[in-house]
């Protein structure tokens, strides 16, 4: 059956418009992005088709075109739709961020970097640089592989830190392996670079691990 067909208040669009998008499921807010299915199904079951076959909506913004295109109904134009649509996303954010405390607006930071970083193959270490007063000067991936405290140059951090003239740092990288918790290495790396800075007098102020779906908070787990 059509979604035209569909009783106008189950309708993914008018229901967005009568009761705003969190109201909506992960496969009717990629329904109205698609806009049309295809012969035989409608856009909300190739929405539901595409999260079954990468899992999640994180995973699925994370598929190289290959992958993406060999879904039925996509092609290179709907990938570039969808890239279009999360870099808007991640500079929206990064706009929030450079015109907020940090500090006192935490999600704008966590959901930009969940945005950011999620879903990557490869680890990725990235540096939020602040100013005095909190607000974002800079977002830098600075390292990318595996990371451990001999891939991480604390002093190439500390050279990138002055380089912003900032006064404060919010580190973050993702766990390609799903899950969310620091290890040994993170936090043995960690503590290096917060002594590292310190000697410029620059304050690590969190260090985010994104996985998935879910971010944990260095700060937040009492790790700093």
């Amino acid at each position: 059956m059509a979604i035209t067909d569909w009783p106008e208040d189950e309708r993914p669009r008018e229901k967005l418009l009568a009761r705003g998008a969190a109201a909506l499921s992960d496969a009717e807010l990629l329904a109205i992005f698609l806009r049309t299915g295809v012969v035989g199904k409608s856009a909300v079951d190739v929405a539901r088709e595409l999260l079954g076959r990468f899992g999640s909506l994180t995973c699925l913004f994370a598929a190289g075109q290959s992958d993406f295109c060999q879904s039925p109904g996509m092609g290179a134009a709907k990938y570039a739709q969808l890239q279009a649509v999360l870099e808007m996303a991640r500079r929206a954010l990064q706009e929030q961020m450079r015109h907020r405390d940090a500090l006192t607006s935490p999600q704008s930071v966590r959901d930009y970097l969940r945005l950011a970083l999620a879903g990557k193959e490869q680890e990725v270490f990235a540096g939020v640089f602040l100013d005095a007063q909190n607000r974002v000067i800079a977002v830098e991936e600075l390292f990318r592989g595996s990371l451990t405290q001999t891939s991480v140059y604390p002093r190439e951090v500390v050279k990138r830190a002055l380089h912003h003239n900032a006064a404060a740092v919010i580190f973050a990288h993702n766990h390609p392996s799903g899950v969310a918790e620091p290890s040994q290495a993170d936090q043995a790396l960690t503590l290096a670079l917060k002594q590292a800075l310190a000697l410029v007098e620059v304050r690590v102020l969190d260090h985010f691990i994104v996985a998935g779906g879910a971010s944990l908070s260095f700060a937040e787990r009492g790790l700093l």
